[in-house]
C-alpha cells in the first residue's frame, strides 16, 4: 500500500516536535543532566495528591459532564476572580479539557474555516504552528527578539493582518523565552483586535510563575472579554503535568462550539484529575508561592552563570526557562545542543525547535533541581570555554 497517499495532505506536512526529536537522541546518552523538559522540579503537593487518592477510595471513577465537574468549574471561577480579576459563569463559560493542549486544539477547530489565518509570536511553544495547520488554518509567525525582551512589537502584528486573519494567539509568560508584556502592550494589542474584529486566544498556563510585578490578562481589559478565549491549567504552577488537566474560558457560543468537538473526541477530562484540581485551586496558593520562590532563586543563579560564561541572556520575568544566545560560540543552535550533549552530557533544547526566530539560542529549564542546575552549569562552562 502507498502510505504516502493514505495520509491526509495536511498531516503529511506536520513536522515532529523539535523537543521530542532532540530527546530521542538524549535517551541514548547515559548519565545526562537535563535542563530540557519543561516540567516542574517538584512532586505534586501532597494535599492535591491526597484529594485524588480520597476520590479514588470513594469510588469516584465515572464520567463527568462534558463541561467538567461543576464543583471544579465553580472553584476555577472563584480562583480567576480573586487572582486575575476575571469573572466567568461556571455553568456556561468554562470548559474543562485534557490539558491546555486539548483546549487549544478544539478551540482552533471550533473557530477556523479552511484558510483562516492565525497570528502568533515566535519563538513559541512547539504546538501552535501545527495546531493551526491541523485545524486547516494558516499559521502566520510574528518574530520576537531578545532586544525587546522577547515581547513582539504590536506593529509587527498589525503589518501581518489581512482579510483572512481570524485570530491572534498569545502566550505570556512565554515558553521558551520567559518573556512577558506590560499593560501598555496589552492595551495596544487589544485595540488592534477590536479594530480588525479579531478573536484573541491567550495561553496563560504560566501566569502564576510571574517573578516581577503582577500578571495581567488581556481578557481583563475593557471590551476584550467577549472576543477572548482564556486558556489555563494545572501542569506548571501546581506541578500537575501527569494529571493532564486544563480549562478554557470564553463567551457561551464559543464554549458551546468547543464542547461539541470535545464531546466527540475526549468526552470529558479524567474525574480523578478534576477532583485533585478542586483542591489545587481552593487550597493550593501557598504551594504555588513556595515553588515560585524557589524557581526565582534558580532563575537568578542560572542567568548569572550563563552571563558569566559569556552567553548573553535576558532575565526571564515569567515561566521557568532561560533562553540564552549562543551566537558568541559561532555555532548553530542544534550543533551547540548536540555538542553539549555529546561532550558534557548536558541536555538543553535547540532554539530552532521553537521556530525560525529561535535560532541562535537554546532553552534551559530552571525548574530542574538546584543540584542538577549547578552540575549543568559547571559542565557548560567547560564546553563554552573549550575545555575537555
Amino acid at each position: 500500500m502507498d502510505f504516502e497517499k493514505a495520509l491526509a495532505r495536511h498531516v503529511r506536512g506536520i513536522p515532529r516536535s523539535g523537543i521530542r526529536d532532540f530527546f530521542d537522541v538524549v535517551q541514548n546518552v547515559p548519565d545526562v543532566v537535563s535542563l530540557g523538559i519543561g516540567e516542574p522540579g517538584f512532586v505534586t503537593p501532597w494535599r492535591i495528591r491526597e484529594a485524588a487518592i480520597y476520590a479514588l477510595e470513594r469510588g469516584r471513577t465515572g464520567y463527568t459532564s462534558n463541561l467538567g465537574l461543576l464543583r471544579l468549574r465553580e472553584a476555577v471561577a472563584g480562583y480567576l476572580e480573586r487572582t486575575f480579576g476575571l469573572a466567568y459563569d461556571p455553568t456556561r463559560e468554562i470548559l474543562v479539557t485534557v490539558g491546555v493542549s486539548e483546549g487549544m486544539d478544539i478551540a482552533l477547530r471550533a473557530i477556523l474555516n479552511p484558510g483562516d489565518e492565525v497570528l502568533y509570536h515566535e519563538p513559541c511553544y512547539v504546538s501552535y504552528h501545527p495546531g493551526v495547520a491541523l485545524a486547516h488554518g494558516t499559521p502566520v509567525a510574528v518574530p520576537a527578539t531578545s532586544e525587546t525582551q522577547f515581547a513582539p512589537r504590536v506593529e509587527e502584528f498589525a503589518n501581518r493582518v489581512t482579510p483572512r486573519t481570524r485570530a491572534i494567539l498569545l502566550n505570556f509568560p512565554t515558553n521558551p523565552t520567559g518573556g512577558t508584556v506590560d499593560a501598555a502592550w496589552l492595551k495596544a494589542m487589544a485595540a488592534l483586535a477590536v479594530k480588525h474584529d479579531l478573536l484573541v486566544l491567550t495561553d496563560e498556563i504560566y501566569a502564576e510563575l510571574t517573578y516581577e510585578g503582577r500578571h495581567l490578562s488581556i481578557a481583563a481589559l475593557p471590551g476584550m472579554r467577549d472576543r477572548t478565549l482564556f486558556f489555563h491549567g494545572f501542569s506548571k504552577a501546581w506541578a500537575m503535568t501527569g494529571f493532564r488537566l486544563g480549562y478554557v474560558c470564553a463567551p457561551p457560543p464559543i464554549v458551546e462550539a468547543m464542547m461539541r468537538v470535545h464531546q466527540y473526541s475526549m468526552l470529558c477530562a479524567p474525574i480523578l484529575s478534576q477532583e485533585a484540581a478542586v483542591e489545587a485551586v481552593k487550597n493550593g496558593d501557598a504551594d504555588v508561592e513556595r515553588m515560585r520562590d524557589e524557581y526565582r532563586l534558580r532563575r537568578n543563579y542560572l542567568v548569572s552563570e550563563l552571563r558569566g560564561m559569556g552567553l548573553d541572556c535576558h532575565l526571564p520575568r515569567g515561566a521557568f526557562y532561560a533562553f540564552p544566545s549562543i551566537r558568541s560560540t559561532e555555532k548553530k543552535s542544534r550543533d551547540f545542543a548536540l555538542g553539549l550533549l555529546k561532550e558534557q552530557k548536558v541536555a538543553v533544547v535547540p532554539g530552532d525547535a521553537f521556530g525560525a526566530s529561535g535560532e541562535g539560542h537554546v532553552r534551559a529549564c530552571f525548574a530542574a533541581p538546584m543540584e542538577d542546575i549547578e552540575k549543568a552549569v559547571e559542565r557548560m562552562k567547560r564546553f563554552v570555554g573549550g575545555k575537555p
